[in-house]
């Protein structure tokens, strides 16, 4: 059994065979998948994700405003959260965070945006799932200082980042999953990372359909591949393919109290 801990199944680019996707994720032994809603919160994405989660008894929810967005964050999005969450499928807020990559959005209005929706999923105890990319440190000083009293802490999902995050963010009590791209020829430090992270912090995910996994590079990427990224796992960490599906399995279960 596999988990995909992290996929955007309700886009457009599954409209034409989404039922087909999801039945192809069981065959292939994954039987839960996280589908998180993003996108313009305005705009219907968030319920949407949201009544594919309520359509399907092995896809759960997480909802929240990607710092791509931060810009169209405002209190009705944060209320219009607050309501859709109260829904037993819908399991975390996000994914939220930093992206000083892109800078879809101003860099103050990411942050801003990252620390109002920490204390909003503090106030409805639920975890987080965190993206950032090329913004480490305030990421953590962010969560160490908005983030401080929760007891259910949350993800650094598709890690792609060093070796002192990794250990910054398992010190807080956060997990670390990864996608496809630890299976990219190139990415030999990130497996040395992903070497390194305990058993018991590790998840994996597609993130589909981007970062679709080898050996299927050039399609679209989708939760059965979720497979690859644990055999990838399996062969870092020296345990069987299906031990570390059981392991990564367990560790979701027992984080996001399944």
């Amino acid at each position: 059994m596999f988990v995909d801990s992290h996929a955007h199944i309700d886009g457009q680019e599954f409209d034409g065979d989404r039922e087909e996707v999801i039945a192809r994720a069981h065959a292939a032994g994954v039987s839960l998948i996280l589908n998180v809603g993003t996108g313009d919160p305005h705009s219907g994405a968030l319920e949407r994700a949201v009544e594919l989660g309520r359509q399907h008894e092995s896809v759960f929810t997480a909802i929240g405003t990607h710092p791509h967005d931060a810009r169209l964050y405002d209190d009705a999005t944060e209320q219009k959260i607050k309501n859709l969450i109260n829904n037993e499928h819908v399991i975390a807020w996000g994914e939220i965070g930093l992206d000083f990559h892109y800078d879809n959005s101003p860099r103050d209005v990411q942050i801003d945006v990252f620390k109002r929706q920490l204390h909003a999923a503090l106030e409805c105890d639920l975890p987080v799932v965190i993206h950032t990319r090329e913004a480490e440190a305030e990421t953590i000083d962010i969560l160490r200082s908005e983030y401080e009293g929760a007891q259910r802490r949350g993800v650094f999902h598709c890690f792609s980042g060093s070796m002192n995050l990794a250990q910054r963010a398992i010190e807080i009590g956060f997990m670390i999953s990864f996608s496809g791209i630890v299976t990219f020829k190139k990415a030999e430090e990130l497996r040395d990372v992903a070497r390194q992270v305990p058993l018991d912090r590790l998840l994996i995910e597609t993130d589909c359909p981007y970062l679709t996994p080898i050996p299927y590079r050039g399609k679209r990427n989708e939760p059965a591949y979720v497979v690859e990224v644990a055999r990838c796992l399996a062969g870092l960490h020296g345990v069987d393919f299906e031990e570390m599906g059981r392991i990564t399995s367990e560790n979701f279960n027992r984080f996001f109290e399944i």
